[in-house]
């Protein structure tokens, strides 16, 4: 029988046994401090910016996606990009140059540690560094001094960070929030300023051109140090290689390639535009932005205006404006607000959002309110010298050319933009109250102040407007009295670009809509405008445009406006310091640009004209009264009307003895001088009626003691061969056939009367001294 027999351990074998021991417990032991460890770092702090939303430029369209500017954020340029539609040549180039195991760690790279370690230690100084792409995220999200503190708390926030987000997360993250230098952040954002392209579009060579960027921006700054930029290419590129990235080929291709950077500026389009784009952008639009701009129509727009304004130097004109809008959607198509936007002092100022005195403009709106009040185009006012009282004072008006014409039809007399028919049309209606309201309701912001502040010259210009708001209303016109805002944003969804509070679209009725039909046949109508604008003037085409011209006092302004079904356009022209031109008015500066446009609107898109509606119809009519014909005749002219709404049928009482056409006592004075256009064909009553001109009630005198003529007030009557003025605290003066009170502080009262009939008429006025 065997029997075992225990040999006693040697000295060795309880030596190995005791080492193994121990070796278990301090395995177990250090697991047991890692996981201590991994638990602990659930109590680190990450910076609250790891988890915010970074501010992300805002990239500008026009409607065809043709890039006009991309706005900063604060002070940077950042565009989000998803892991997906980041290329992997662009995710290797990173990797080698920041992080090549950055699949591998948990945060923090301890191989890269030790090799930089040993690496600082053997050269005596810091040589290399062994920061991950997670340390540079939180470095990023929180910067501090750098201190040996500060990498210990990032080395901990590291791995609390891979503890709470994957690694695709951290690397989209950091791929969006590195700095790329010249204040690009985020690959995106980097690609298309340095080499004008997608992520998807880089080369080998460009993704590690922009992959080794990050190392030291400033330093490598493309601009400044495009060698070091390339010689940190090639340390990439040839990393790549190492790691299996790149294959011989390639890597031998991205070597050769000889890189070409993006012009240094950036994209910079339609200033004027993009800036009120970025005025009125809502704060809830995503960083890619459509606009309705058309970038093709407004470089022609610009061109354009620099090319006529070169024409006009020498008379004083330096700057200009031009809006286009689309008629059916109301979009701006096109707005050019200066000729230079970075010409020194004042390229900056948007023409088009100026206020400016309207001119003319206006009147086009008069003569729709009093076509909607049931006058018509064959309705005859009388061109003829005129003095209105109101409560300001006497107000006379003149023309532009300072001739009269005695007696128009509306659609002459708006057509050739003449002032005192506009103002009496005005005057017909209700007076400057009743513009002013249609005008507020069409968007026009700047009649802010009371009616009775404008008077009946609002008519001819003498308030303020914007050649955005102007040329908005004319497009209502050109949609038959359908006002809507104009639009900046593509996106149908988004909020007009301005609601004015007055703003309103009521006045869309069957009325306006006829109304505003004839309005356009007027101011397209080439013949009717032969008196003040001639043949062959800018407003003449050879399709179809409605027309309007403006030209403020001393030729500080002037504007055309013209329009079609599909489309609006105005012009601005000027100067932002108030200077006048020297005599350029709106159909010789405006009004070319305009025809310029309008013929590329035409030629690019084609345009058509308003259908005639079933209720318009056509009469003949005298040109002189207006009056429907009972007979033919061979100065008769064919005129338009809605039907039901016909002027009166000729009498014999229109006629004199002779077959003169019978004209109101107002014309008297024009029948007998030297503008008398008409002495074969009319003759004029005699006025008997007394009627006291001037001053008008309530009117109130301001005496300057050093200004004698101050001290004289003109007083005027109708009606009379010879008025006799009368008052019991003034006395008159007569002074080269005119008659003037002398006048003194207090209040007086005045009284003309008629010797011939006894017929009186009176007034009171206050005098006040300086």
């Amino acid at each position: 029988m065997k029997t075992d027999v225990q040999t006693p351990p040697t000295a060795l074998g309880r030596w190995v046994r005791r080492l193994g021991a121990t070796a278990w417990f301090g395995l177990r032991a250090a697991m047991l401090l890692v996981a201590i460890a991994w638990v602990g770092l659930k109590f680190v702090t990450l910076p609250p910016a790891l988890f915010g939303v970074s501010a992300q430029s805002i990239e500008l369209t026009d409607r065809h996606g043709v890039p006009l500017r991309e706005a900063r954020a604060g002070e940077r340029f950042a565009r989000a990009v998803l892991l997906r539609d980041v290329p992997p040549n662009l995710v290797h180039a990173m990797l080698a140059a920041e992080d090549k195991r950055f699949f591998e760690h948990r945060g923090v790279d301890v191989v890269a540690l030790a090799r930089a370690v040993i690496g600082n230690l053997r050269h005596g100084h810091v040589t290399s560094g062994a920061s991950t792409i997670t340390q540079q995220l939180v470095k990023i999200s929180d910067p501090r001094p750098r201190t040996l503190g500060t990498k210990i708390l990032e080395a901990a926030r590291a791995l609390r960070v891979e503890q709470v987000w994957n690694k695709e997360q951290i690397l989209t993250a950091y791929l969006n929030r590195l700095d790329f230098g010249n204040l690009n952040f985020g690959v995106a954002s980097a690609a298309d300023y340095y080499f004008g392209k997608p992520l998807a579009d880089l080369s080998d060579a460009e993704a590690a051109f922009l992959a080794g960027l990050p190392k030291n921006p400033t330093r490598l700054n493309p601009h400044s140090g495009f060698a070091r930029a390339q010689r940190r290419e090639a340390t990439v590129l040839q990393r790549m290689h190492e790691n299996g990235w790149l294959s011989d080929e390639r890597f031998t291709l991205a070597e050769q390639e000889s890189l070409r950077l993006r012009p240094r500026q950036r994209i910079f389009r339609a200033p004027h535009f993009v800036d009120l784009v970025l005025r009125d952008l809502p704060s809830n639009e995503g960083p890619l932005v459509a606009t309705t701009l058309d970038l093709d129509l407004n470089r022609f727009v610009e061109e354009t205006v620099r090319e006529r304004l070169d024409k006009l130097r020498e008379k004083n004109v330096r700057n200009g404006a031009v809006v286009v809008i689309d008629n059916r959607t109301g979009d701006v198509l096109a707005l050019v607000g200066s000729e230079d936007y970075f010409a020194p002092g004042t390229g900056q100022v948007n023409g088009a959002l100026a206020r400016r005195s309207a001119g003319s403009t206006l009147k086009a709106f008069t003569y729709l309110l009093a076509l909607e009040h049931g006058a018509t185009p064959a309705t005859v006012v009388a061109d003829v010298p005129a003095t209105f009282t109101t409560p300001a004072g006497t107000y006379r008006p003149e023309n532009y050319n300072k001739h009269c014409y005695g007696p128009l039809r509306y659609r002459q007399s708006l057509a050739n933009s003449l002032n005192i028919p506009a103002v009496k049309v005005l005057n017909s209606i209700g007076g400057p109250a009743v513009l002013q309201s249609r005008l507020r309701a069409w968007g026009m912001t700047t009649l802010d102040q009371p009616a009775e502040f404008y008077g009946l010259g609002l008519t001819i210009g003498n308030a303020e407007t914007r050649l955005i708001e102007l040329t908005n209303a004319y497009a209502a016109l050109a949609r038959l009295g359908d006002w809507k805002p104009y639009r900046l944003l593509l996106d149908p969804s988004a909020p007009p670009a301005a609601i004015p509070a007055s703003a309103s679209s009521d006045a869309h009725t069957a009325e306006t809509r006829d109304a505003a039909w004839l309005i356009a046949d007027m101011l397209s109508d080439n013949s009717a405008r032969l008196l003040g604008f001639g043949m062959h003037s800018s407003l003449r085409f050879d399709f179809p445009v409605a027309c309007k011209t403006g030209t403020s006092t001393d030729f500080r302004d002037n504007w055309a406006m013209g329009y079609t079904p599909e489309f609006t356009v105005g012009v601005w022209v000027g100067n932002f310091d108030g200077s006048p031109m020297h005599d350029v008015s709106g159909v010789t500066g405006a009004g070319p640009i305009m025809h310029a446009v309008m013929e590329r609107l035409h030629t690019r898109f084609g345009t058509t004209w308003f259908a005639t509606p079933p209720e318009i119809v056509e009469r003949e009519v005298h040109p002189l009264t207006g009056k429907l014909l009972a007979h033919t005749r061979d100065d008769a002219v064919r005129e338009k009307f809605v039907r039901g709404h016909l002027p009166p049928m000729e009498s014999p009482d229109d006629y004199d003895i002779a077959g003169r056409a019978k004209l109101g006592p107002e014309y008297r004075a024009w029948m007998e001088s030297g503008e008398n256009r008409v002495a074969a064909r009319a003759t004029s009553e005699e006025d008997s009626t007394l009627r006291l001109e001037a001053p008008a009630p309530g009117t109130i005198f301001v005496v300057d003691p050093d200004l004698p003529s101050s001290g004289l007030a003109p007083v005027q009557a109708s009606g009379a061969a010879h008025a006799v003025w009368e008052s019991d605290s003034l006395s008159f003066r007569e002074s080269e056939g005119h008659t003037y009170a002398v006048l003194r502080e207090g209040l007086h009262r005045l009284t003309v009367r008629d010797p011939a009939t006894g017929a009186k008429a009176e007034t009171w006025i206050r005098v006040k001294t300086l």
